[in-house]
């Protein structure tokens, strides 16, 4: 009889806390920095739009977060997520190397965004706030926080960044279902965009854009708070709920990663996947090489500086110390919307420095022609983010092929594409082209960053 192709929970053993890489690094991350005075910034420099308790979340050396039942309580809508046995991937690639997908697209938003919406709504709702405010790219976070804020009883409005806006019509109708007022950004809605738009109608907006506007509209009303989809502490913490399921269904499957891959555009994903099997790294039960795959035209990792810079393109955000294009760099209107952020979370961006994880950068071309593979083979169609680490994902298998070398390699398939349809269907046209890395636009970016004293 042969194994099955997917490992599942029981209810329970579905984990009940979300883990703290913090606790456990040789060296602390660099502290956020408040942008006029430059030293590090405190509780109430975040007050105006967190709640207390997800700023002590952003905080905290615990190792562990205790999940509120009432979360736990919406997670069971659709956690356990499985993990596949891609067998039929590797037969198709005629490998020796045994490749596991973690499926997180079984969610009500279709990815791993709702891990962190729903305790972000929890807590927002049990601190008496009525609205939230967010950004989102391609549209999973904005799809995910309207969904989490329907459970706890809030309104929701989010700002779609305008070159998603446009590609993805039925992400913003998802969202719309879900209770979300949408606006494309930038917008006529805030003071910040409607500058914008004065300066270019056409401005394709970015994350970093679409972050200034949602903060703008938080920060005016004590009883409207933001929510960030990625890139700061609790909201990568809240994501590994993903990486503690892995680790429980690789030990019923009887193997061991040597090799983790994850997309990364802010980072929460990856993280997700990847910090626990981190934890297990530091502490000397196994060995995996971490690497994060990002898109060639917004490498922010492997081309871009590791310095203090704001989070948004308005300049609003305390200073945090990350790989950065520079935050008013607009990249290219690249598929996967979700990966188009000038920075990397500061904690991933902390992790690479100390060389626990490598990364590489993946051109979209590349990344659909896996994709297409992936759903020929397995019967998904991924998203396009997920397919960068899909890409590497079969890179490496076919290296494998070369070699013989029978190398367990677990990756993320972090949401389907159910809803990005559209891009497909420029890549089946042949209309899909590689954008260069626009080195003048990026050093004229850095040239703008804070200038911070070592």
């Amino acid at each position: 009889m042969s194994e099955p192709l997917r490992y599942l929970l029981n209810d329970d053993e579905v984990p009940t806390a979300w883990y703290n890489l913090v606790a456990d690094l040789p060296a602390p991350p660099p502290p956020a920095l408040h942008p006029g005075t430059l030293q590090p910034a405190g509780p109430d420099d975040f007050a105006p739009l967190f709640p207390m308790e997800l700023i002590m979340q952003e905080v905290t050396t615990d190792r562990y977060v205790d999940i509120p039942g009432e979360v736990m309580d919406v997670y069971r809508l659709w956690r356990a997520t499985p993990l596949h046995r891609a067998r039929r991937l590797e037969a198709a690639l005629g490998t020796p190397a045994r490749i596991y997908y973690k499926y997180e697209g079984t969610s009500p938003a279709g990815s791993h965004k709702p891990n962190t919406a729903v305790p972000q709504a929890y807590y927002n709702a049990a601190a008496g706030v009525r609205k939230l405010t967010t950004e989102t790219g391609a549209g999973q976070w904005g799809t995910a926080l309207a969904f989490a804020c329907q459970m706890f009883g809030l309104e929701c409005e989010v700002w779609q960044v305008r070159a998603s806006y446009d590609q993805k019509p039925y992400r913003r109708a998802m969202m719309q279902a879900f209770g979300a007022e949408v606006h494309p950004s930038p917008s006529d809605a805030t003071e910040y965009g409607r500058s914008l738009l004065a300066a270019d109608p056409d401005n394709p907006g970015s994350l970093g854009i679409a972050i200034s506007e949602a903060v703008e509209v938080a920060a005016q009303d004590p009883e409207i708070r933001y929510a960030l989809g990625s890139v700061l502490n609790h909201v990568l913490m809240h994501q590994t709920i993903i990486g503690e399921e892995a680790l429980l269904q690789m030990a019923k499957a009887g193997d061991t990663p040597d090799l983790i891959i994850g997309c990364t555009g802010g980072g929460s994903n990856f993280a997700g996947l990847s910090f626990p099997f981190l934890r297990e790294k530091l502490a000397g039960n196994m060995a995996p090489v971490v690497r994060a795959v990002e898109p060639a035209a917004c490498p922010s990792l492997t081309r871009g500086v590791y310095a203090y810079d704001f989070g948004d393109t308005a300049g609003t955000t305390p200073l945090m110390k990350m790989h950065t294009l520079g935050h008013d760099f607009i990249p290219d209107p690249i598929h996967a919307g979700g990966l188009r952020y000038h920075g990397m979370s500061p904690l991933i961006s902390h992790v690479y420095e100390l060389g626990l994880i490598e990364a590489e950068a993946i051109n979209q071309t590349d990344c659909f022609a896996a994709g297409v593979q992936f759903a020929r083979t397995e019967g998904i169609v991924p998203a396009p983010e997920p397919t960068h680490a899909l890409a590497a994902t079969i890179a490496e298998a076919l290296a494998c092929r070369e070699t013989g070398e029978e190398k367990v390699i677990l990756t993320a398939l972090c949401g389907h594409g159910m809803l990005d349809m559209a891009a497909y269907d420029r890549y089946f046209e042949g209309e899909m082209v590689d954008y260069d890395y626009p080195v003048e636009q990026v050093e004229a970016a850095l040239s703008r960053i804070p200038q911070v004293p070592a």
